[in-house]
C-alpha cells in the first residue's frame, strides 16, 4: 500500500532539499540520520521547526524524511526549512499567509558570485602601487 506524503522542494545557495511530510509520531529524519544528530549547530533545528510553529501544527503528528544534498550547514539548513514551508502548503493552502508572515515561503536567491579575471575574488582588486 502506498503512503500519502506531500512532498516540498526547497533550494539555497548549493543545497537541494526533498522535503517529504506525512502523518506519523513525530520522526525527523535527514538523509537517515535523526535531524538533531544531523543539524547539531545550536538553533538551526528550531530555524527548521519555525514552519510548524507558526501554521500551529504539532510536529509530533507528522513524519518528515528529508534528502538533502550540495552545498554547506547553512545552505541546507535554509533548503531543508523551505521545504519543510512549501511541503504544509500542499497539506492546507490556508496556511500561506501564516508562513509568508515569518518569511518561510521566500526562496533566498543570493549565491556566491563568480570570480573575474584579473582580480583576486570576485570584487577583490589585487593592492594597487603607484610607483
Amino acid at each position: 500500500m502506498a503512503v500519502q506524503y506531500y512532498e516540498g522542494i526547497g533550494r539555497r545557495k548549493e543545497s537541494i532539499a526533498r522535503v517529504r511530510l506525512m502523518s506519523g509520531n513525530g520522526r525527523f529524519i535527514v538523509n537517515d540520520k535523526e535531524a538533531g544528530a544531523y543539524f547539531t549547530r545550536l538553533g538551526d533545528m528550531n530555524d527548521i521547526l519555525l514552519a510548524f510553529k507558526a501554521c500551529g501544527q504539532e510536529p509530533s503528528i507528522y513524519d518528515v524524511t528529508v534528502k538533502v544534498d550540495g552545498g554547506g550547514v547553512t545552505g541546507q539548513t535554509d533548503a531543508v526549512k523551505l521545504g519543510l514551508a512549501r511541503a504544509l502548503v500542499m497539506i492546507n493552502g490556508d496556511w500561506i499567509a501564516a508562513l509568508r508572515k515569518y518569511g518561510l515561503l521566500t526562496r533566498d536567491a543570493r549565491v556566491k558570485e563568480r570570480k573575474k579575471p584579473g582580480l583576486k575574488r570576485a570584487r577583490k582588486a589585487p593592492t594597487y602601487t603607484k610607483r
